[in-house]
């Protein structure tokens, strides 16, 4: 339901009244009684989409999601150790895949 501006051209009094699209307009002024009220026009209310994108999540094709996503730039390895210790040390060149490196040996039991 909206809400229409009113204005009485007899006391200059103005307000808003919640009513029904249907509902005819009001006639009398509630702070003088005469039956001088009129209905303003409004310039209408806005529209506000807030979230992670109205338009994007629910009205995109999927042959655009699909070109976005391959759009976006792949994550580097530089950026996933910058949220980690700035000592971490960048991998050697000559370090062997880990399917040739020999398995390491079981931890030795500690005596009692």
């Amino acid at each position: 339901m909206p809400t229409y501006d009113y204005r009485c051209s007899a006391c200059k009094h103005q307000f808003e009244q919640f009513q029904s699209m249907t509902a005819k307009p009001l006639k009398t002024c509630p702070q003088c009684g005469k039956k001088a009220l009129e209905r303003l026009i409004g310039t209408g209310a806005a529209l506000v989409f807030k979230g992670s994108g109205f338009y994007q999540t629910d009205y995109r094709s999927d042959s655009y999601k699909k070109a976005a996503s391959a759009d976006k730039p792949a994550p580097t390895p530089a950026a996933s150790t910058a949220a980690g210790s700035s000592d971490a040390k960048p991998a050697a060149k000559d370090a062997k895949p880990a399917a040739e490196a020999k398995p390491a040996k079981p931890a030795k039991p500690a005596k009692p």
